[in-house]
């Protein structure tokens, strides 16, 4: 800040702002610089899918548990007594002994539980359990 005493006008307080100006001037042409040297990587960033699939793939096995206590393997009725037979009848010619579960709303989680301790016992490795929001992208 420049100040000046004395003289025709008296007391002059103004700011000098030539030094700012200056370091502003010394930042733009290192900003400018520094910007053909920076080298960054290039982001591959993942775009939407197009094509929506119609359903679950056919190799896919979702067991449905309805309101009523039914169960579905694929679409087909299955009683809960003949569940781990059928079962066994799917994956013995499968390679992937992997398997989703799909259930009602109000069906209660005791229900879920017992298909799901059958489906181990049936040697299934790996059991998933589908929502609303999974079946959208499946």
């Amino acid at each position: 800040m420049g100040m000046s005493v004395g003289g025709k006008r008296g007391i002059v307080s103004d700011m000098n702002v030539v030094p700012l100006i200056d370091i502003l001037l010394v930042l733009l042409v290192i900003f400018m610089l520094i910007r053909g040297y920076s080298l960054g990587e290039e982001a591959l960033v993942p775009q939407p899918s197009v094509e929506k699939p119609l359903g679950p793939p056919p190799d896919v096995v979702v067991i449905q548990v309805l309101a009523d206590g039914t169960l579905r393997i694929n679409q087909e009725p299955v009683g809960f007594d003949k569940l781990s037979s059928r079962i066994d009848e799917i994956f013995k010619r499968r390679a992937s002994r992997v398997a989703f579960i799909r259930a009602d709303q109000p069906v209660e989680f005791g229900v879920v539980a017992q298909v799901i301790d059958v489906m181990h016992t049936s040697g299934i490795a790996s059991v998933g359990l589908l929502t609303p929001d999974l079946e959208k992208g499946f």
